[in-house]
C-alpha cells in the first residue's frame, strides 16, 4: 500500500513539471567582426517592355490617323469595290480584288471560291500577327501578311525581293499571267484576240526591277535589271508612305507626299520622265493606225483555227491595235510582232501610272524604241 502511494506521489510531481515555464533568457552573445561583401553579379539583359511597346502603335491617335488616310486610299474606294465586288466572288482576280481572297492566297496558297470573298480590302487584309515584340533587336514588324520575295506571275522564274514590307506590294503590282509577252518570231506575226491585251492595271514592281517589257532593239540602250535609283536607293514604302499631317497624302493614302521626293530630288519634285507625255501620244497615234489582218471566227463570234492550232488570217483589214477613241482598248486581229511589242510597252508604260518615274532608264528605252519600230 506504501509502495502504491510513493507511485502515486512521484505521478504528481511529474505531472506539474509540465506546466513549469522556463522565464530566464540566455545573456546576449557577443558579435564577431563584420564579413566581407561578395562580389556584385552580373546584371542580366533587360527584359522586352510589355504595354510600352504595343502602345507606340496600337494608341487611339495613331490609330484615327492610319483609318482617315486608309479611307481615301484607292485600295479602299477604288472601282475595285464600288462597282465591282460582285464579280471577284472567284478565284482568278480575288488574290488582289478581295480582302478575304488576297489573305487566303498568302496564307494558303490558293483560294476557294466563296461569296466571301466579295468584300474589300481592310487592315487584315495585309496585317496578321507579329513575329516578335522585341523591335530594338529585331527590327520593326508590322505584322505584315508577306514579306518575302515573290516569284511573278507572268514569269515564275523571275524574283523579285525588294526588301522588307515593300515586297507586300510585288503580290498584286505586277502582271497578270494572261497574255504571253510578245517578240520577235520566225513568222513575224502575233495574235490579240482581247479588248484589254496587255500586262494589266499595275506592273509598277516589274517596272520598278526593269523586266517584263517587250524589249525591242533600238537606239536606245535597256538598263541592268534592278538598276534604276528608285529600286536601289529608295523603297515603295518611303517613297509612297512618308510622314504626313493630312490623310490624302503619305501614309495609308500610298500618295508621296513632296517631302518623300524632295529627300533626294533637291531640285523639285519630278513630273515626268523628260518628253514622257508627247512621246507617249505619238505612239499612242502610231497604234492607233497601225494595220493587222482579222482572223475567221464562227456564228457566236469565237476564233476558227486550223488543224495546227493556228488563227486562220483573213483578207479583212484592222486598223488599230489601240481602238479609235480610247487609250487603252485593243482590236483583235493578226498584227506584226514589232507592233504587238510596242503595244505591250505602250500598255505597260500606261498602266504603271508613274509617268516614267519609277525606272526612267527602262521607260526610256521602252517607249523610243517602240517610236523607232513603228517610224521606220
Amino acid at each position: 500500500m506504501k509502495r502504491h502511494k510513493f507511485f502515486a506521489l512521484l505521478m504528481i510531481l511529474a505531472s506539474g513539471f509540465l506546466f513549469v515555464q522556463c522565464t530566464s533568457d540566455y545573456p546576449e552573445a557577443i558579435q564577431g567582426p563584420p564579413g566581407q561583401d561578395g562580389t556584385n553579379g552580373v546584371d542580366g539583359q533587360d527584359g522586352v517592355s510589355g504595354t510600352a511597346s504595343c502602345v507606340s502603335c496600337h494608341n487611339n491617335t495613331l490609330r484615327s490617323e492610319i483609318e482617315a488616310s486608309f479611307a481615301v486610299s484607292l485600295h479602299r474606294i477604288g472601282e475595285t469595290w464600288e462597282e465591282r465586288g460582285f464579280y471577284f466572288g472567284g478565284t482568278s482576280c480575288s488574290k488582289c480584288h478581295s480582302g478575304p481572297g488576297y489573305a487566303e492566297f498568302i496564307e494558303t496558297g490558293g483560294i476557294t471560291p466563296s461569296p466571301d470573298l466579295a468584300a474589300p480590302m481592310s487592315c487584315n487584309t495585309c496585317h496578321s500577327n507579329h513575329d516578335t515584340f522585341d523591335f530594338e533587336n529585331d527590327g520593326p514588324d508590322y505584322a505584315l501578311r508577306n514579306t518575302d520575295p515573290s516569284n511573278l506571275d507572268l514569269a515564275p522564274n523571275i524574283s523579285i525581293d525588294f526588301g522588307d514590307a515593300s515586297n507586300t506590294c510585288i503580290t498584286c503590282h505586277q502582271p497578270r499571267d494572261s497574255y504571253e509577252i510578245p517578240a520577235l518570231n520566225a513568222d513575224g506575226t502575233y495574235v490579240i484576240n482581247s479588248s484589254r491585251f496587255g500586262p494589266h492595271h499595275s506592273p509598277q514592281a516589274t517596272m520598278l526591277e526593269g523586266v517584263l517589257g517587250a524589249e525591242i532593239p533600238g537606239a536606245e540602250a535597256y538598263p541592268a535589271r534592278a538598276n534604276a535609283t528608285h529600286r536601289t536607293a529608295s523603297s515603295c514604302v518611303s517613297c509612297h508612305m512618308g510622314e504626313s499631317n493630312v490623310a490624302s497624302v503619305g501614309g495609308h493614302s500610298w500618295v508621296p507626299t513632296d517631302e518623300s521626293c524632295l529627300e533626294c530630288h533637291t531640285n523639285g519634285v519630278p513630273d515626268e520622265l523628260s518628253g514622257y507625255t508627247t512621246d507617249m501620244a505619238t505612239l499612242l497615234s502610231l497604234l492607233q493606225t497601225v494595220e493587222g489582218v482579222a482572223f475567221e471566227v464562227d456564228a457566236e463570234g469565237d476564233p476558227v483555227f486550223d488543224a495546227n492550232g493556228n488563227f486562220i488570217p483573213t483578207d479583212s483589214v484592222v486598223v488599230g491595235i489601240i481602238q479609235a477613241g480610247s487609250e487603252d482598248r485593243t482590236n483583235s486581229g493578226i498584227f506584226s510582232d514589232e507592233a504587238a511589242m510596242a503595244a505591250w510597252n505602250y500598255k505597260t508604260l500606261l498602266e504603271d501610272q508613274s509617268r516614267g518615274i519609277h525606272n526612267p532608264g527602262y521607260s526610256r528605252a521602252l517607249l523610243k524604241n517602240s517610236l523607232e519600230a513603228l517610224q521606220n
